[in-house]
């Protein structure tokens, strides 16, 4: 089978479409005929050898996927043959972008019926991420208000629809280019970072969805109350000014259930699916010149493979 692979660590220039064999499910795991997989920047963190969680290499890239599953191990029970599915392939975030991949069967769901294979592969790692960040971590209650930063980005869109779709309200620090998506996403209030007093525009809040760090993350420190809550996927370092908040950082961990969360909300229409540039398999450097800078669509960068 074709797949998206690395034999040493560098920039996209050591992308490579290569031949290997199919790969075999273990007990635990499912092997799934990808129609679409995702490209994201955690991609280029492996390829470049800055992860700390992906084997060495040569490894086939790609965490997010959808398709339909071809064979299943004997300890899994919930999948069969036939069932399109959607989710990532294991905690090393690697195997995805090629014809077939192994995937845990605890990290996979039934692919929601209103997406198409390209939208349902733009969504696990990055969908979850904003679940997580918002209901396990800063848990407001309805009627409170939190502020996003970052809020135009892929996680940030998803956490702004479901805060909004909770009942809270929603600050965001933002590009004045972003204040017309944000608005339609919900966004309340929206201070521009170009602005160098934007901190004067910020409501006091009770927790900081973190998906910025530095200065940004700094300044908009001053608007989080006392007792409020910072949560990262960037940065664990402690604020300079801001002594009482212990910041809280995590990576995502996708699993059947938040996938299934997820489902009851593109069902219900209370999300919709980031779906960016998209290119085929064999185009996959690309995509990594794509994340390293070259001119993209907004939204997740995707490989179409079926």
């Amino acid at each position: 089978m074709r797949a998206v692979r690395i034999t040493r660590f560098g920039g996209p220039e050591v992308v490579e479409m290569l031949d290997i064999p199919l790969p075999s499910p273990g007990p635990d795991e499912v092997l799934v005929r990808v129609a679409a997989a995702g490209v994201a920047p955690w991609d280029a963190i492996i390829r470049d050898g800055k992860s700390k969680v992906s084997p060495a290499p040569p490894l086939t890239l790609g965490s997010d996927l959808a398709g339909i599953i071809d064979q299943v191990g004997d300890a899994v029970t919930e999948f069969h043959p036939g069932d399109a599915v959607y989710g990532v392939t294991n905690p090393q975030f690697v195997g995805a972008q090629a014809e077939y991949a192994v995937c845990l069967g605890s990290m996979i769901a039934r692919k929601p019926s209103v997406l198409s294979d390209l939208e349902a592969a733009s969504a696990p790692v990055i969908a979850v991420t904003a679940w997580q960040m918002l209901f396990e971590y800063a848990k407001p209650k309805r009627g409170d208000t939190i502020l996003i930063l970052g809020a135009a980005g892929n996680v940030g869109a998803y956490a702004v629809r479901m805060a909004v779709n909770s009942g809270v309200t929603v600050a965001a620090v933002a590009h004045r280019k972003d204040e017309h998506l944000l608005r339609e996403l919900g966004a309340s209030i929206i201070a521009d970072s170009g602005v160098p007093d934007f901190v004067r525009e910020l409501p006091r809040v009770g927790a900081i969805l973190d998906l910025v760090g530095g200065e940004t993350l700094q300044r908009s420190a001053a608007s989080l109350k006392q007792g409020g809550k910072l949560i990262s996927v960037v940065s664990n370092e402690p604020l300079s000014n801001r002594k009482d908040v212990e910041p809280v950082f995590f990576y995502a961990e996708v699993t059947t259930a938040r996938l299934g969360a997820l489902t009851e909300m593109f069902e219900h229409g209370e999300i919709a699916a980031r779906v960016g540039s998209v290119l085929p398999l064999a185009d996959a450097r690309r995509a990594h010149e794509m994340l390293a800078g070259a001119p993209h669509k907004r939204g997740k960068i995707l490989l179409r493979v079926r």
